[in-house]
């Protein structure tokens, strides 16, 4: 059974994701740490050898690291325009970097945020951010260490579909989006506070 939650439905998954090729023994040695050092140096957390040897299908949708796709965009310009490609952002990512690089995101049919461990909340001010500053109109999905307690919060930060970690319940995390009737505070979702939508 899927564990694909998009607007409020368990559906299947039509994207393949595209994962860089795992580094050898010694390789992963020298590797390790890169995702602390990151914000640090700048460095890739994928080596430009892992970049080159990512095998992108040919057809079909297809969802690629955000290095991956700056190291092939020109060949994917056409793929991207036909709905083909979707854009995998990491939490330890710096967004304002990325958008530099992508300029406008809306081609992008699908934008997946990565999150390794379920306490970072980065993914919810990357989502917000999304939607708000950078106008990303199209399909935010949460992926990674992505649990049912997260989920009604990811939807008030944007998000519009959650690969559910595949250990878990997708019946029972779709049940989660109604844990609360009427949120308080604005956000993404619905920017109004509850005394201007709720009538007393």
């Amino acid at each position: 059974m899927s564990n694909l939650i998009k607007d409020n439905a368990i559906i299947a998954d039509e994207w393949t994701r595209v994962v860089p090729p795992s580094l050898g023994e010694e390789a992963v040695r020298k590797q390790a740490g890169k995702v602390v050092l990151f914000k640090l140096t700048g460095e890739e957390t994928f080596s430009a050898e892992q970049i080159a040897a990512t095998q992108i299908p040919a057809t079909g949708k297809v969802l690629v690291p955000f290095a991956v796709w700056r190291a092939n965009k020109d060949a994917l310009a056409s793929r991207v325009s036909q709905g083909e490609i979707g854009l995998l952002i990491a939490t330890h990512e710096d967004i304002e970097e990325v958008m530099a690089e992508i300029k406008d995101i809306n081609p992008f049919a699908l934008v997946a945020v990565y999150v390794e461990r379920f306490a970072d909340g980065r993914i919810f001010s990357i989502g917000n951010l999304l939607r708000t500053r950078y106008g990303f109109k199209n399909e935010l999905r949460a992926i990674g260490d992505v649990l049912r307690d997260q989920l009604f919060f990811l939807k008030r930060s944007g998000f519009n579909s959650y690969l559910i970690r595949a250990d878990r319940n997708a019946q029972e995390a779709l049940r989660s989006l109604k844990d609360f009737s009427e949120p308080y505070q604005g956000a993404v979702d619905n920017t109004q506070p509850a005394w201007r939508r709720v009538n007393r």
